[in-house]
């Protein structure tokens, strides 16, 4: 469960971090800034965390393909 918390939690400050980098740069439309730091920071994320969603996905699969115990 730790990678998928971790790569939440990143992707939450990465919003954040851009939402407030926006907000002082003059971005004052609270429409435009929550859009405009969405798509930032989706793409700044696709590049820059890398690393913890192949965690999460591999965490993630592992999890699928483990067999199910039998209940009989």
């Amino acid at each position: 469960m730790r990678p998928v918390l971790l790569y939440t939690a990143s992707r939450l400050a990465l919003f954040l971090v851009t939402l407030g980098v926006l907000f002082l740069l003059g971005l004052q439309n609270p429409i435009a800034l929550i859009v405009a730091s969405f798509l930032i920071s989706g793409i700044a994320s696709y590049v820059l965390l890398s690393k913890q969603r192949d965690a999460v996905s591999e965490r993630l699969s592992d999890r699928i393909d483990r067999p199910k115990p039998q209940d009989d």
